[in-house]
């Protein structure tokens, strides 16, 4: 007898452990780990779902008080045992259930009808063949003579051209398939979702030191070394040949590979760069994908027809057997943190399957995060580095504007006059202009126009949020004070937030340029499929001269006739209330910058910002980024927020506000009392989420900062172990 553990689905009442069941005989060959199966589950023996991982001989307990399995849930997808143990390694440091985990390693979650292609072939030889069609146009059986007169000249013939072009029907075929005349041969079809013409393998010639950065990771893979690497490489420097480079080492070797690429830049461009080495043994995984497409995919993985799958954070699961290297290209993008429980991050989640496979890791970026910098500099990763671009290119040179005297001179225009002359100038020489609209955090702060002073909380170095009722509070310590009329720098009454929107942009620009053709990219152009490759299929095909959009824009794309960038309020996501601001702001500037002048001409960028003496600012427009980090890593120190050291973020959320607050402050209290005699760990609050209220769902937080990630596993843990009968939504987040 055979015994599965299975991990139940009923992770509301926290039973987060395998219970055990016996195998029946008929479900013997079906029972593995990583199956979906059907149990009875408690006195009441209701019927549950979980999943097998794990199947033993010897019962833990007595074997005539374990239940048999019901059955095998028919439809699920199975998960790979190396998934599995990604999972326990997931739901070990981020929390959540075991079931969570589980679920969020199945990328696809159930299996799809398959696509079947039918093909008519004709089964009787020539002379027969002709025999018949005499007889069929003598009786005048028009279609039968039809069907029979095109398969003697093309003996198999797809059946959607049967019925669609010869106009033969269905009934037509199954009498002649009666008559032992032709045959029906069904198969199935995989779908494709890259719809790409079949291309002559591209071999790429690498420069020196795109071979030296991949030489390194091969050097490595031959000497049985699996390690992660950072590529730091300036903007337009060619990390993607780098990458196809690793990748076709991988595949030689009969291993595979996963690309992750944040969603909102995996366009078609992109993966035909990647289609046109590889061919048809490259695949992508993404949400705008049917469930068909998802499925075939991921049985595609399975199988081993094909070699490279690209996609957003999901694709890091495909179901690969043999995992060569994990690719993260952006590796700085925010869109790698999950939002769900498990809220884990790609990059560490990425690490972790690479050791579970033996597989390498290497993490691309012009303006790498912090984080993963600070442990290339700890000999943590491994750096390489692209400093110059491929190609003739060179940076492109950006000039700062000063908003603040734009306004003292009387332009309250959005755009600069700088700004205005250099579009009319890219305009008359028939290049291109991209208008980048910074609106992250925008009406999150409270500033003045007139001299660009900040309201910051005096106790956590970020800026105050304008809450309902006149109130600024801090997101971090809970301190507040009332909403301010006039700036206490300058005494401006010029004080509030910025609200200029995308739309307002392009209506600006219609009227200072009515002959320019502009395409907007924001979230209210891009709804629809195939919307946002549209757009920029446009304007790759030069079917506009303007482009204006928000963060989307600056992903990634390659835009040779883009001569001139301009950077609207470049600032406005310097003062949002995370320790991280001037980090996102100098990766924006920085990635925007990027998009001038990557073909034969030269570039130019108008940074546009109330903040011009700000190091992040003045560090991006000189694509500075040893020196950000230097002046920012300086801060971090000082301030011991991530990297240097660790920062759990507990959330609380309940549809009582008494509840959470009294269980935050329930689990405050207790942390306190584990870390009293503790060093190097410190609590803060409880406060509110940044956004305090959703749904009628109340939020709130507290964070610890401690120098070793043990430590704060190990508080998670209790604080999960305290709260495990509590009626509150309890999630983690390492920072």
């Amino acid at each position: 007898m055979k015994y599965a553990k299975v991990i139940v689905d009923i992770s509301h009442e926290k039973l987060d452990r395998a219970f055990e069941y016996s195998v029946p005989d008929e479900l013997t060959d079906k029972v593995r780990p990583g199956v979906m199966v059907e149990a009875s589950f408690g006195k009441g023996n209701r019927k549950i779902k979980g999943y097998v991982i794990d199947i033993t001989e010897t019962p833990s307990f007595d074997p005539g008080k374990i239940k048999p399995l019901l059955g095998v849930c028919e439809g699920s997808v199975e998960i790979e045992s190396e998934l599995i143990r990604l999972a326990s390694w997931m739901h070990r440091n981020y929390g959540g259930t075991i079931i969570k985990a589980l679920k969020t390693v199945i990328p696809v979650k159930k299996t799809a009808k398959p696509k079947e292609k039918k093909t008519v072939s004709l089964l009787l030889d020539a002379d027969d063949a002709m025999t018949a069609l005499a007889l069929f146009e003598r009786k005048n059986n028009k279609a039968r003579a039809r069907l029979l007169g095109a398969l003697i000249k093309e003996p198999k013939i797809p059946y959607e051209v049967v019925t669609d072009k010869l106009n033969v029907s269905s009934s037509v075929m199954k009498a002649l398939s009666s008559l032992g005349m032709i045959e029906i041969i069904s198969g199935r079809v995989m779908r494709n979702p890259v719809n790409a013409p079949s291309a002559a393998r591209k071999n790429i010639t690498l420069n020196e030191e795109q071979r030296k950065a991949a030489d390194r990771v091969i050097s490595d893979m031959e000497n049985g070394k699996h390690e992660t690497y950072l590529l730091r490489g300036v903007t337009g420097s060619g990390k993607t040949e780098v990458y196809i480079e690793l990748i076709d080492y991988v595949v030689s070797k009969g291993k595979k590979a996963i690309v992750l690429i944040p969603e909102i830049a995996l366009t078609y461009q992109t993966v035909m760069r990647f289609y046109n080495r590889f061919g048809e043994r490259v695949s992508i995984l993404n949400s705008r994908m049917s469930q068909g497409e998802r499925y075939d995919q991921y049985e595609r993985a399975k199988s081993g027809d094909i070699d490279v799958i690209i996609g957003p954070r999901s694709a890091l699961f495909a179901p690969f057997e043999k995992l060569g290297i994990i690719i993260i290209d952006e590796e700085h993008e925010t869109s790698y943190q999950s939002e769900n429980v498990p809220r884990y991050h790609a990059r560490e989640t990425a690490v972790a399957r690479a050791r579970i496979a033996g597989a390498s890791v290497v993490l691309g970026s012009a303006t790498p995060s912090l984080d993963s910098y600070y442990r290339a500099k700890e000999g943590i990763y491994n750096l390489l580095e692209l400093k110059e671009r491929a190609g003739n290119s060179k940076l492109a040179q950006t000039e700062i504007v000063d908003l603040r005297e734009e306004l003292k001179s009387g332009n309250k225009s959005v755009f600069s006059r700088r700004l205005q002359a250099e579009i009319k100038r890219a305009l008359e020489k028939e290049e291109q202009v991209m208008l980048f609209l910074n609106r992250r955090g925008m009406a999150g702060f409270v500033s003045c126009r007139s001299c660009g002073h900040v309201v910051k909380c005096p106790h956590c170095d970020v800026s105050l949020s304008y809450h309902r009722g006149g109130i600024l509070k801090c997101h971090y310590c809970g301190y507040e004070e009332p909403m301010i009329n006039e700036c206490p720098k300058c005494g401006s009454r010029a004080i509030g937030s910025f609200k200029a929107g995308t739309q307002k942009i392009e209506e600006a620009v219609n009227r200072m340029f009515p002959k320019a053709k502009t395409l907007r990219m924001d979230y209210d152009t891009t709804r629809e499929k195939d919307s946002y490759e549209n757009i920029l299929s446009a304007f790759a095909n030069q079917e506009a001269d303007i482009l204006i959009g928000t963060q989307m824009i600056v992903k990634g794309h390659d835009f040779p006739n883009v001569t001139l960038v301009g950077i609207l309020a470049a600032d406005m996501s310097l003062f949002v209330p995370d320790f991280r601001a001037k980090e996102r702001t100098f990766q924006l500037i920085t990635q925007a910058a990027g998009r001038a002048g990557r073909g034969d001409k030269k570039g130019r960028v108008i940074l546009q910002t109330y903040h011009p003496e700000d190091y992040a600012v003045t560090l991006s427009a000189a694509q500075d980024y040893e020196g950000f980090y230097e002046e920012e890593i300086g801060y971090r120190k000082i301030l011991k927020y991530p990297p240097v050291w660790n920062m759990l973020k507990i959330l609380f959320s309940s549809p009582s506000k008494k509840d959470a607050d009294e269980a935050s402050m329930k689990v405050f209290a207790h942390i306190k009392g584990i870390i009293k005699d503790a060093k190097n760990i410190s609590v803060i609050g409880p406060s509110d989420d940044s956004v305090s209220k959703v749904n009628d769902i109340y939020k709130r937080l507290v964070y610890i900062k401690a120098d070793d990630i043990r430590m704060l596993v190990r508080i998670k843990d209790e604080v999960e172990r305290i709260s495990e009968n509590a009626d509150i939504n309890i999630q983690f987040q390492f920072n």
